[in-house]
């Protein structure tokens, strides 16, 4: 999988004032970590954070990290965001090291019309949208392509049942659904009022008023 550049620069004191600071300034406080290397404070653009973020999964996207201008791959491993603000927090690196497999989430995109929809007016629901793969860093998938064109309704894909690429291992649960054709909803149809009947009266259980006085005389 190609690497996407992203630059970012070295910052030499941490803390609550300095991350407050820095996010006042237009920027976000971050680290890069990896077992071989000292966890090291970075400052990055918060505007153009944002833009990569939208653009790309980041999640399983390999990042050509610059810092100060040398670059090291890298994953981003957590993103803190603010709770109610478009604000970015905080960002989590991890270096790469060559050889060393990793294992991230990698979106699933369904193709194709499963025959249960077509013939019998089914539904398809996508229950599983990612799926959690281990891999050289080098061989990360874009995204995971299932087709569900023989699904019929009353049947699901699993996780274990999807063929995946060469060199890459499933790591979510293979019993988990990806998918199901469900059987198409029935609503209760109401019971059609008979036509021209009219509302039964209640029953009259007193007498009148009158009937009673000439009675009684």
């Amino acid at each position: 999988m190609a690497t996407v550049p992203f630059s970012a620069t070295t910052r030499g004191t941490t803390g609550k004032g300095v991350a407050r600071k820095l996010r006042a300034t237009g920027q976000v406080p971050a680290v890069i970590y990896g077992h071989a290397r000292q966890p090291q404070p970075l400052a990055l653009d918060h505007h153009a954070l944002t833009l990569f973020l939208e653009k790309h999964p980041y999640q399983s996207t390999v990042i050509a990290l610059s810092i100060d201008g040398k670059a090291s791959n890298t994953l981003i491993r957590e993103v803190q965001r603010h709770p109610f603000k478009k604000q970015i927090l905080h960002v989590d690196f991890q270096e790469l090291v060559a050889g060393e497999k990793i294992t991230v989430p990698v979106p699933v995109h369904l193709t194709g019309t499963p025959e249960g929809v077509r013939l019998g007016g089914g539904m398809l629901d996508h229950v599983l949208h990612e799926l959690e793969l281990e891999c050289d860093p080098a061989n990360i998938p874009g995204h995971i392509t299932v087709d569900v064109t023989a699904l019929t309704i009353g049947h699901s894909i699993h996780a274990g049942e999807i063929a995946l690429p060469a060199g890459v291992t499933l790591r979510s649960n293979p019993e988990a659904t990806v998918c199901v054709c469900a059987a198409p909803r029935v609503e209760a149809e109401a019971a059609p009022a008979a036509e021209g009947a009219a509302a039964a009266e209640p029953e009259l259980i007193r007498k009148p008023k009158a009937e009673d006085e000439a009675e009684a005389k």
